[in-house]
């Protein structure tokens, strides 16, 4: 397909991905139990390691990021268990409504959205239990933009009192450096579709030594997240049941070009690019829903300026609100639109070339003028839709320098 014919897509996830990544797609379909898959899979594991930095076990789920979240939860918690999580959004009380539907007692250390729990918040409700199961924490809570700054040292107060550590990264790693085994994350969940840039439809979860000894010696109430049993089956190259094959293949590729561009690097570029756009925002007089010292380099919410309908504003750029997360009664925290969002909060997305990043996160302008871009989550390529009618300057209206073809390209969108 055609990246000129395909759309920009401005969700939380999926992202657009490259041509490159579509086309991996229409591979054929193989036996997942012969050699060929076997090869594929354990290629794509020691990719994935790379991303997680570990060395350790990896699984690889044909499942939504929640499948993966799911699989955390029931692979850990029992009846009775106690673990702690940090509540700041919708999608860490949705994780403490699954310890709860497990059977376990969600301990919620809240704060108010727009914010995140702080550390020593989350030190007192550990040595007020003493003796709990698991910590789990969102790293990165989609649904306000706010991102936890203490990973290592929250895995190391947990640590202390011989609990596991889970770590919700669905829409972050890649994005982020989460080194798993340098602060001693037992599991750490993350999803194709956001900063690997792949389609949606694999969860992929890392592993640790102890958590696996642990669940091979108490199976959890469930067959198709079972860790151990894929653990098992990957050693040999497959998967417990039948994989989602195409996205296999994409996956294995978006991989490729997250290797090709250099973990660092990718990290880098989602780092300068959410400081463009928080920059070019900024000058525009809007208003951030993030405090300051959380606010995601994967996710910038912005709250619409006073008498601006949502609803209208996303009819006129022809981006029709299907679904999405609700939260602070009833106004949406999600979603991407020229900076501005849904009702109340919404999400924007990463924008541009690499140079033109890191010039404009100094500068806070295009072309002398407030920057006002906005573009995919984090799609390998660097691919950019201007709401303005004209290019900034030196480059052509198709977002690249003159005398250069595009990497990659979107199609522009224009003024309402």
């Amino acid at each position: 397909m055609s990246l000129e014919k395909q759309k920009l897509i401005m969700l939380p996830g999926p992202t657009n991905v490259s041509e490159r990544v579509m086309k991996a797609m229409t591979r054929p379909i193989i036996n997942h139990r012969g050699p060929e898959f076997g090869k594929l899979f354990l290629g794509l594991r020691e990719k994935a390691k790379s991303l997680f930095q570990t060395g350790g076990e990896v699984v690889l789920f044909s499942s939504s990021g929640t499948g993966g979240v799911e699989a955390a939860v029931w692979n850990i918690i029992r009846k009775g268990d106690t673990a702690i999580v940090p509540v700041f959004g919708e999608f860490s009380e949705r994780l403490a409504e699954t310890v709860e539907l497990a059977g376990g007692r969600a301990v919620r250390v809240k704060a108010d959205y727009g914010t995140t729990p702080s550390l020593a918040q989350i030190g007192r409700a550990i040595e007020a239990r003493r003796e709990f199961k698991a910590l789990f924490l969102v790293h990165n809570e989609t649904s306000t933009g706010t991102a936890v700054q203490y990973v290592e040292e929250a895995c190391r107060l947990a640590k202390a009192h011989d609990a596991f550590v889970v770590v919700d990264a669905i829409s972050s790693l890649g994005g982020y450096s989460i080194p798993v085994d340098g602060w001693g994350v037992d599991l750490c969940a993350t999803a194709s579709q956001k900063c690997i840039a792949a389609p949606p439809g694999m969860a992929l979860v890392s592993v640790s030594e102890r958590l696996l000894k642990y669940l091979k010696k108490s199976p959890p109430a469930t067959r198709y997240f079972d860790i151990a049993r894929y653990s098992d089956y990957g050693s040999r190259g497959e998967t417990p049941f039948t994989p989602a094959l195409p996205i296999f293949y994409a996956l294995d590729e978006a991989l490729d070009e997250l290797l090709e561009e250099g973990l660092a690097n990718r990290v880098k570029r989602h780092e300068v690019n959410s400081a463009a756009l928080y920059a070019g925002l900024g000058k525009l007089g809007l208003k951030f829903f993030a405090e300051t010292e959380v606010r995601s380099r994967t996710v910038v919410a912005v709250r619409y300026p006073a008498g601006v309908d949502g609803h209208e504003a996303q009819r006129r750029v022809r981006y029709p609100r299907r679904g999405g997360v609700w939260s602070l009664q009833g106004e949406g925290v999600q979603g991407g639109l020229h900076g501005v969002g849904l009702r109340g909060v919404r999400r924007c997305h990463h924008w541009g070339g690499r140079e033109d990043a890191e010039e404009h996160s100094r500068r806070g302008k295009i072309g002398g003028r407030p920057a006002a871009l906005f573009s995919c989550d984090t799609g390998s390529g660097a691919q950019r839709s201007n709401v303005n009618d004209r290019a900034p300057e030196g480059r052509t209206k198709e977002g690249r320098k003159e005398g250069h073809e595009p990497r990659d390209s979107c199609p522009r969108r224009t003024k309402p």
